[in-house]
């Protein structure tokens, strides 16, 4: 439940309240109060003709006291209307009928609110929204207690904070209560189905204001009573009239309705949340020779889903694939599209294929699900072994690298045509990586807007990444995550006009002197050769507490390799914090751990492999597979 500073909980000490400026009161500054409250409500004529209605007044005063209701009852609606949360619509409700329709309001809502056909929960219980009253004045104490003596609004009262009124009510089937919900019509507090039924929904300690000084009116939604509001007036303002119960029922109406929406727009809301979130990595996978962080803003409060995504995909070899792309338009079918193209993607990744056919395959996909699917994307492979980094493009702005010194440079890569075109090539460029540089990879809501084209914002990109850098050091690279804030925070009042991916990639490489790769002849002395080789490389290193177990394994996944390759095998050793051992061949067939019976001579190495390697895997190549297994750099 909302607090409010008026609200039933969140009242202030009695001596802080009155310090609080008073709203004006109806009959003399009715025009100086809330924006609802600035079209003038009825005006009372002093006697006993304030209480019989209009038809105690002159025409003249009728018709403008009509002509008063009317336009309160515009403006009330008017800012009700304005809300697009629960919230705001029960806030608007209660600003709009404070002070000019009554001295105070409490808002009832149904607990849990149901979503447009949802069968509503049993049992009926109602919660106390909000609440709203007169604000005590600036005389202090004395005139603060003459005020409320004033009001005699004994559900409201202030000396008993603790208990305003009854928080939860549950309404019984076929109680007083039930029936003038169902009833939908408001009612006068002193009448004989009110009289029964505000006990029940305030608290049986709990009176109202005699007479008709008190309106109770169901808030009814498009298909059922969805809550109630209490209006009431205190005992120096004239009571409320027949006519007052139309206004009641006019403002119920608008509000409830108003929630139906709000509570509708809430759950697409939620969806919307939940369908972009499943669409974005969870987390971004640790792969040797660079570390990854990302960021990703959606273009507003009433956009939550577009079709920015990125994507870390580890690759064989300890590389990986670094993906960014951008479907148009900010919807449902937007998200869906990215995440069928993110799918093709990580799939296309897998088997390897060069950036190129990756955007090539990518293009067919996008114009197999429609002739007006258009994305553009960016997909760059790292090498940390060769310190390369091969990047091919297709419509996406290009990507700008922070090397260590400071110096900020936008690649040249060739801009491509944008997913989903058809009948065009894409080409695919090799640059260098150096370690310790940044790669930022991004969508063009980062550097595009109304106030600035693209490349006037991929400038003041490049020239903010630069003056970061300069504030750590030629010798020290910027935090990465302190580096993507900071990136983020050159978007200025005007710069959002769409979602914001952002993928930032520092490159650690990994030193030829720790790597050793072989070629291996498909003999039967591969074995025995891998486990020499691989003995001589971890002595080197100085991990020879790990020779036994390494060698065993590679004796045991060479011996594989060798049994169905063509072509030489390929041997390769990692040492990073972990050891890597990689061995490629020519066969597509990937490697199945079985069970071995007790009488079989074979069927155990990768059994072995699993017992003993901290991680193992087999990945397949367009020119074959590599069979991986990871080894910690310590006997644990």
């Amino acid at each position: 439940m909302t607090e409010h500073p008026t609200s039933h909980e969140g009242r202030q000490p009695l001596a802080a309240r009155s310090q609080e400026r008073t709203r004006p009161r109806q009959q003399d500054a009715a025009p100086a109060a809330s924006p609802a409250a600035a079209i003038p409500g009825p005006t009372p004529s002093p006697g006993p003709a304030a209480s019989t209605g209009p038809a105690g007044l002159d025409p003249q005063a009728a018709a403008r006291r009509e002509g008063d209701r009317l336009r309160f009852v515009g403006a009330a609606t008017r800012r009700i209307a304005r809300g697009i949360d629960l919230d705001e619509i029960v806030l608007g409700l209660c600003r709009a009928s404070v002070p000019t329709f009554s001295d105070a309001i409490l808002v009832y809502l149904r607990d849990p609110l149901p979503v447009g056909d949802e069968r509503p929960v049993s049992p009926f219980v109602l919660r106390l929204r909000r609440s709203d009253r007169l604000r005590l004045n600036e005389e202090g104490a004395a005139d603060s207690a003459s005020e409320i003596e004033r009001l005699r609004l004994p559900v409201l009262d202030p000396h008993n904070d603790l208990a305003p009124a009854a928080e939860l009510c549950e309404v019984r089937s076929g109680g007083a209560l039930a029936e003038v919900l169902r009833g939908v019509r408001p009612v006068f507090g002193d009448s004989a189905a009110a009289r029964a039924a505000l006990p029940e929904l305030l608290g049986a300690d709990r009176t109202v204001p005699t007479g008709h000084r008190a309106i109770l009116a169901p808030l009814r939604g498009r298909r059922r009573v969805i809550g109630a509001a209490v209006f009431l007036r205190g005992t120096e303002r004239p009571p409320f009239e027949a006519n007052d119960l139309l206004v009641a029922a006019q403002l119920a109406t608008h509000t409830a309705l108003g929630i139906d929406k709000a509570v509708l727009y809430g759950r697409e809301a939620y969806i919307a949340d939940e369908l972009q979130r499943t669409m974005l990595p969870d987390s971004l996978p640790q792969p040797t020779g660079v570390r990854l962080a990302s960021r990703y803003l959606p273009a507003a409060e009433t956009a939550r889903v577009g079709g920015d995504w990125y994507d870390a995909i580890p690759l064989p070899g300890s590389r990986v694939a670094l993906v960014v792309g951008d479907v148009m338009g900010h919807s449902m079918t937007s998200a869906a599209i990215m995440g069928q193209l993110r799918t093709t993607a990580q799939t296309l990744a897998g088997l390897d294929l060069p950036p190129q056919e990756v955007l090539h395959h990518l293009d067919e996909q996008a114009q197999r699900l429609g002739s007006d699917r258009m994305a553009t994307c960016m997909y760059a492979v790292y090498d940390p072994v060769a310190h390369r980094i091969t990047v091919a493009n297709a419509g996406h702005p290009p990507p700008v690298l922070l090397h260590l010194g400071g110096r900020a440079e936008v690649l040249r890569v060739p801009p491509g045509a944008p997913i989903g075109v058809g009948g065009v090539d894409f080409e695919a460029v090799e640059l260098d990586a150096p370690a310790g540089a940044t790669l930022l990879l991004y969508t063009d809501g980062l550097v595009e807007s109304r106030l600035r084209d693209v490349w006037t914002g991929i400038e003041m990109l490049r020239e903010r990444l630069a003056a970061t850098a300069r504030l750590t050091g030629p010798d020290h690279s910027p935090p990465l995550e302190a580096l993507c804030d900071d990136v983020l925070d050159m978007l200025g009042p005007g710069d959002r006009d769409d979602d914001i991916a952002l993928l930032a990639a520092r490159f650690d490489g990994i030193a030829p002197s720790d790597v050793a790769y072989w070629h291996l002849e498909p003999e039967e002395t591969a074995p025995g050769r891998a486990r020499r080789l691989a003995r001589r490389a971890l002595s080197r290193w100085g991990l020879d507490d790990l020779s036994d177990s390494v060698e065993l394994l590679v004796s045991e996944v060479v011996t594989n390799a060798v049994r169905y390759a063509e072509r030489p095998v390929s041997l390769r050793l990692l040492r990073t914090d972990i050891l890597r051992c990689e061995v490629g061949d020519d066969a597509p067939q990937l490697p199945r751990q079985r069970r071995a019976r007790d009488m079989d001579e074979g069927g155990r190495g990768l059994f072995l492999v699993n017992r003993l390697a901290r991680r193992w895997g087999a990945t397949r190549l367009s020119t074959g597979k590599v069979v991986w297994f990871e080894m910690p750099t310590r006997v644990q």
